[in-house]
C-alpha cells in the first residue's frame, strides 16, 4: 500500500543523488512538496523534474550545509514560502564519503586531522543538530512533525573508521534524546538505517572494480535502491501513531515488513537481521543462498552486539 503526504512539505538534505535524492523521489511520488538541497544545481534540478513526473512538487535549494548562514536561509525560506510549515526533515547531507574511500584502511592516528573528523562529522553530525533546531522551530508551535536521521549499524558496532562511527553513533543519540524534549509537542524523531544500499559511489567504488573487497562486493550486490529508505520514510510520515515510535532506531528492512512495501524490483533486501545477510558478508555466498530469509537475528541480540559494558 503507498503512503499519502499529499500536501506536505519536506525537506530533505543532500538529495542530489543516492540515499537522498531516493528519499526526495518517494515523498514526492507520495504528494508532497519537497524542498531538496545540495551543491549541485543540474543534479538537484533532475531530481524536481522527476518529483513532478511522479505526481509531486519539487523545490531545489543549491547551497552548503556546511555554511550556517546558508542552512539559516533555508528554513527561512521554508518558513515564508509555506507559512511556517514544515511537515518532515530528513538529515541526510553528507559530506564525507570522498573522505572515508581514500582514507580506507588506515588507522585513525595516520589519517589528516583535523580534516578527517571535520569532513565526516561537519555537515553529517553538527549539521544535522542545526537543522533539526531550526525545524523544531517551525515544528513545536504547530505541534506536529517529522524528524529522521539518516544513520547506520556504524553507530552499534566498528565500520569504516573511528569518526564515521562516532558520528552514526551521535546521531541516533540525538534522535533518543531530541524524542524526549519533542515529546511534549507531538513532534516526533527517528534514527533510520538504512541496510547496505546500491548508492552511485558504492557502485563505483566496490561492485563495479574487479579489486574491491569481495566481502564488501558480497554484501552491496544484494543491496538496496537508493529509493527504499524513501518508503520507508513515507510510511513514517503518514503514520498517524509515529509518536509510538519516536526516539527508537528503526531499520528499513523492519519498517517493509510492518507498512508492506517492497523495493522497486518486488523484493527487500540487504535486511542486517537476515541470517543470510552475514553470511554474504563473511564470505559465505552459497550458504547464504541456500539460507531462507525468515531465519532471522532477533533485536535484543542486535542490542548485544554493540553492548559497552
Amino acid at each position: 500500500m503507498s503512503a499519502n503526504l499529499k500536501g506536505a512539505v519536506c525537506l530533505v538534505t543532500g538529495a542530489s543523488r543516492g540515499i537522498g535524492r531516493g528519499i526526495a523521489l518517494q515523498l514526492g511520488e507520495a504528494g508532497g512538496i519537497v524542498y531538496v538541497t545540495g551543491r549541485n544545481k543540474v543534479d538537484l534540478d533532475k531530481c524536481c523534474s522527476e518529483i513532478k513526473s511522479r505526481g509531486g512538487q519539487g523545490q531545489a535549494v543549491v547551497m552548503d550545509h556546511g555554511k550556517d548562514a546558508d542552512v539559516e536561509k533555508l528554513f527561512e525560506r521554508i518558513k515564508k514560502e509555506q507559512n511556517g510549515k514544515l511537515d518532515i526533515l530528513v538529515n541526510n547531507a553528507y559530506a564525507g564519503v570522498n573522505t572515508i574511500f581514500s582514507n580506507m584502511g588506515k588507522p585513525f592516528w595516520e589519517t589528516p586531522t583535523p580534516e578527517v573528523w571535520d569532513m565526516i562529522n561537519g555537515v553529517g553530525l553538527r549539521g544535522h543538530y542545526i537543522c533539526t533546531v531550526y525545524a523544531a522551530r517551525l515544528m513545536v508551535p504547530r505541534k506536529s512533525g517529522l524528524i529522521v536521521n539518516v544513520s547506520s549499524g556504524g553507530g552499534l558496532r566498528y565500520l569504516f573508521n573511528v569518526a564515521y562511527g562516532v558520528g552514526k553513533a551521535g546521531c541516533d543519540r540525538m534522535a533518543a534524546d531530541c524524542a524526549q524534549e519533542l515529546k511534549k509537542s507531538n513532534v516526533a524523531m527517528i534514527s533510520l538505517w538504512p541496510g547496505p544500499v546500491k548508492t552511485e559511489m558504492i557502485e563505483k567504488h566496490v561492485l563495479d572494480k574487479a579489486d574491491s573487497d569481495k566481502r564488501s562486493k558480497a554484501s552491496f550486490e544484494n543491496g538496496e535502491s537508493v529509493e527504499f529508505s524513501g518508503k520507508a520514510v513515507a510510511h513514517l510520515g503518514a503514520d498517524q501513531n509515529i509518536m509510538a515510535k519516536s526516539g527508537r532506531i528503526l531499520m528499513s528492512a523492519d519498517l517493509a515488513r510492518e507498512y508492506g512495501f517492497v523495493d522497486n524490483d518486488g523484493q527487500i533486501h540487504g535486511d542486517m537481521r537476515e541470517i543470510r545477510t552475514h553470511l554474504a558478508s563473511a564470505g559465505w555466498t552459497t550458504l547464504a543462498s541456500l539460507t531462507p530469509s525468515f531465519i532471522r537475528v532477533p533485536h535484543w541480540l542486535v542490542y548485544y552486539a554493540g553492548y559497552k559494558f
